[in-house]
């Protein structure tokens, strides 16, 4: 089994979902596979479902000025921000498919965000960085030492609808952290963000945004035991979408040409 992999370069956060939702639909009428969407947005804040919109802290006039967007959208959490150098992941996932730690007729959510967490740790591991979870705090954190607590490293914020998933992750790679400032982080006011930048150790893989998509889309092949596979473009993926469609057009035909015989 696959899951398509499209890397999408820089887009502006309204082209992202517009292409989420191309590809949703698809996937909810299994015209494709799976598919992982890695891409980089222009500074942008997102609010979840549950946002409170007191945790953005910047005037609508400084955002205005730095031409940072603001979206309300469906996933889960409160406010997020997206920019430059940080990498941006949204898996299109069916959940009954044949995915680990399933244990009824569909993954739950819940160890469906798990199992993205755990694509995102052991992604930090390959550059050296030893993350983890912390309960009640969904997403990827740091490991404390000393006076320093753990700081954030990955936010993720998704959303189901027919047992598909859409939106995703954000992993920082080489993001100015200073542009957090404008908001507190998915609510969370009393830890901070860092960034594979910052974090990862000497010797190791150097934190670029290649190398952190290709740790991401290897240890998202291993976590859900699938095989990856690259398309070029989104057309090329929907290519076999249409191909699908008009399969199953000229199967119903025949077996209508058949039934009237």
């Amino acid at each position: 089994m696959i899951i398509n992999l499209l890397q999408l370069g820089r887009i502006s956060y309204a082209e992202g979902l517009r292409i989420q939702a191309e590809i949703v639909a698809a996937r909810k009428q299994n015209l494709i596979a799976d598919t992982l969407l890695l891409l980089e947005h222009p500074p942008v804040l997102t609010l979840g479902r549950n946002a409170h919109r007191s945790n953005i802290l910047a005037s609508d006039e400084l955002l205005v000025k730095h031409g940072v967007e603001i979206h309300e959208i469906n996933r889960g959490g409160d406010v997020t921000y997206h920019g430059p150098g940080q990498l941006v992941g949204y898996p299109i996932i069916d959940l009954r498919g044949d995915l680990p730690n399933k244990k009824g007729p569909h993954l739950g959510p819940v160890d469906y965000v798990r199992l993205l967490e755990e694509v995102l740790i052991r992604a930090c591991n390959d550059f050296g960085i030893q993350a983890q979870r912390i309960p009640k705090l969904t997403g990827v954190w740091t490991i404390a030492g000393g006076s320093i607590p753990e700081k954030k490293i990955a936010a993720i914020g998704v959303h189901v609808s027919q047992g598909v998933t859409s939106h995703g992750f954000a992993l920082n790679v080489t993001t100015d952290l200073r542009d957090f400032d404008w908001i507190v982080p998915c609510g969370i006011a009393d830890r901070t963000v860092t960034s594979l930048e910052l974090e990862a150790q000497p010797g190791t893989t150097e934190p670029t945004m290649q190398n952190a998509a290709n740790a991401v889309s290897r240890n998202l092949g291993r976590t859900f035991a699938r095989q990856i596979l690259q398309v070029d473009s989104l057309d090329q993926l929907l290519q076999g979408a249409d191909f699908a469609q008009t399969t199953d057009n000229r199967t119903l035909s025949a077996s209508i040409d058949t039934t009237a015989l």
